[in-house]
């Protein structure tokens, strides 16, 4: 059996994002939502065929590409990773169509869908690139795939005033964080005469190199970095703004700068299964929450108070917002906790006692305004009585994000092995 490359796997990707765009340019009579399965299939198959990747150690003395790219076994597991929060994404967008399809009144219908499938099989692709990239011009160039990317689904529909300024913010703000990391990256050079980490690693640990300038470089790129990645705002700010929100989209996204504080826990401990199984649990439960909250908000609305007795409208869609809010808060049983928890061990074991602190503080906050929406789901009375429709998809994959939630919670395992690998 002929063994697959890892970089086939990202042209395969690239692939399947052009192919779409070029079926929403030349074929029209079509229902576009077509491309959304025919994208998930696709990206399933490349998810099969990673698990044939013959992993492969890089070197200092790499040549050619394989000076910028390499495919050991934790890049290859988080290309998996990529993937599958890909395929997620296209099962939620599926969802959220109507909305999109709304923003384009007076065009032919079902206009732009396309392009709205197939940005997020490009910004996988940047993310599949980034996590093997291993020299500074590559890490450059997969950064920007992805963050272009987003450019485009920030302000994607564009005759709505507030997605295009916050598409031109970000785009200012973005190019910012960009000179910054360039500028770092000439320092850098300039010092060593290396992009390459491994070989910058071997020119700084050399006693005769002047390292002050090097370390200004490495400023910069951390600063450009840390905007990227929206930490440069703090673990106590994200849990202070998310406390007195009432509109739920809000919320979670003011919990998410919090949650990225919990990860720069585990960056600042060097624990690398920590901050993995992190990002793993990270995923289930927001993918499950904005799941029902994309359902629901089509039916009611974005607000909490639209979510007030949800337990008698669905059951299902309360019950799945139920284990996301419950493990976004930490309970134990669930992905969260243990996230958390390995967070917070390596933070004990490096005598990390301050961030500790900080941490269980913020969880505390953290249980209050998640529990505000369970609260609506299950103890308030509903407005409105009928029904909400989820659709095959969706409850499969919702049914499937509970599943992985719980069982994770209970045997983080096969997470861990991985990382180890």
């Amino acid at each position: 059996m002929t063994m697959i490359t890892a970089p086939e796997l990202e042209i395969a990707v690239l692939v399947l994002g052009m192919a779409i765009l070029l079926v929403e340019a030349f074929v029209t009579k079509i229902d576009k939502r077509v491309l959304a399965f025919v994208a998930i299939a696709g990206l399933a198959l490349v998810l099969a065929a990673s698990f044939f990747v013959v992993p492969g150690t890089s070197t200092s003395q790499a040549t050619g590409f394989w000076s910028f790219y390499t495919a050991d076994r934790l890049s290859i597991f988080f290309k998996q990773f990529a993937l599958v929060t890909t395929i997620f994404v296209l099962i939620l967008m599926t969802d959220y169509a109507p909305v999109v399809r709304n923003s384009f009144p007076g065009t032919t219908p079902q206009a732009g869908l396309g392009e709205f499938f197939a940005l997020p099989i490009f910004t996988c692709a940047g993310l599949m690139y980034l996590v093997s990239a291993i020299d500074f011009v590559f890490i450059f160039v997969s950064l920007e795939l992805v963050t272009i990317s987003f450019y485009v689904l920030v302000s994607f529909t564009r005759r709505n005033p507030m997605t295009l300024e916050a598409g031109a913010k970000y785009l200012v703000l973005s190019a910012l964080s960009t000179a910054f990391l360039v500028y770092g990256i000439a320092w850098i050079f300039g010092v060593t005469g290396q992009t390459n980490l491994q070989r910058i690693a071997d020119v700084l640990a050399n006693p005769a190199t002047d390292r002050s300038a090097a370390l200004l470089g490495m400023v910069f790129v951390l600063v450009a970095v840390g905007f990227k990645i929206a930490a440069l705002l703090t673990l106590i700010y994200g849990n202070l703004a998310a406390l007195p929100q009432t509109n739920l989209k809000r919320l979670l996204a003011y919990s998410s700068i919090a949650h990225a504080g919990y990860l720069l826990i585990g960056v600042a401990c060097f624990d690398l299964s920590a901050i993995g199984y992190y990002l793993v649990a990270y995923l289930l439960m927001t993918l499950l929450s904005f799941a029902v909250l994309i359902i629901v908000a089509q039916q009611t609305g974005e607000q909490i108070a639209d979510f007030d007795g949800l337990a008698r409208r669905s059951p299902f869609l309360a019950f799945a917002m139920l284990i996301g809010m419950i493990s976004l808060a930490g309970v134990p049983f669930t992905a969260g906790f243990l996230g958390k928890f390995f967070i917070f061990y390596g933070a004990i074991l490096h005598h990390q006692t301050a961030l500790v602190v900080i941490g269980v503080i913020t969880v505390g906050c953290g249980f209050y305004y998640y529990l505000k929406v369970i609260r609506a789901m299950y103890w308030q009375s509903a407005v409105k009585t009928d029904r909400i429709p989820v659709n095959g998809v969706s409850r499969v994959a919702i049914s499937a994000l509970i599943i992985a939630t719980i069982w994770l919670g209970v045997y983080p395992q096969p997470i861990l092995d991985a990382l180890k690998r």
